[in-house]
């Protein structure tokens, strides 16, 4: 079996060059500070509603060490987490946070260099009342997350492989970078200019 850890030294920008656009989440997950670690790791699925965090407070201490908690929400009035939550989810060994949402305490989290990517930062936290399962299909930066899925985060953004298409896109974004390092700038230059070329005389483009 192929382990998720083995995505780590794979870009997001190979990984959706592979996947498309539908597996790559929307411009909105960001890391919330950098440079940023790239986080590779199973997702643990978590849905929260709008102005309640309880269901991402019980996942740290219930996720497995190195998976990657996902997190649906789309709220932008409340922080999904702040400090000690990033730092209790850290020390159990959780890899990250992907939350289509917002955390608080961001000089706290930044200093512990725990990877989050969110929609950004807000002081007020939310309610803690709804209770929901773990472990169900999230929607997260308009991406279908199921538990299990590889996710992947870096600088670029955030990209999710589907658990069972998992071993075919390691290889093939394998092949890809080895590909890809050993090819010159001179070689790379020269097939892209007769790609280029070669599209624009079939436009009718002349000059």
């Amino acid at each position: 079996m192929i382990e998720t850890t083995e995505f780590a030294d794979i870009p997001t920008t190979t990984l959706a060059d592979l996947l498309g656009r539908d597996r790559v989440m929307d411009i909105g997950i960001r890391p919330l500070w950098g440079p940023v670690p790239r986080v590779a790791g199973p997702a643990f699925t978590v849905r929260c509603p709008p102005g309640d965090n309880l269901m991402l407070h019980a996942a740290i201490h219930r996720a497995p060490a190195g998976s990657v908690i996902v997190v649906e929400s789309g709220d932008l009035d409340h922080a999904l987490a702040g400090g000690n939550v990033c730092a209790v989810a850290q020390r159990r060994g959780v890899a990250g946070f992907v939350l289509d949402g917002l955390i608080r305490d961001l000089a706290e989290v930044r200093e512990a260099r725990f990877p989050v990517f969110a929609r950004g930062v807000i002081p007020i936290p939310g309610a803690k009342n709804a209770v929901a399962p773990l472990g169900g299909g999230v929607r997260c930066g308009g991406v279908r997350v199921e538990a299990g899925d590889v996710v992947v985060a870096d600088e670029e953004g955030v990209v999710a492989v589907p658990a069972a298409r998992r071993a075919d896109v390691l290889a093939a974004a394998r092949a890809r970078l080895a590909k890809e390092a050993g090819e010159t700038l001179d070689d790379w230059e020269a097939a892209h200019r007769a790609r280029i070329d070669e599209i624009l005389a079939q436009g009718g483009f002349e000059g």
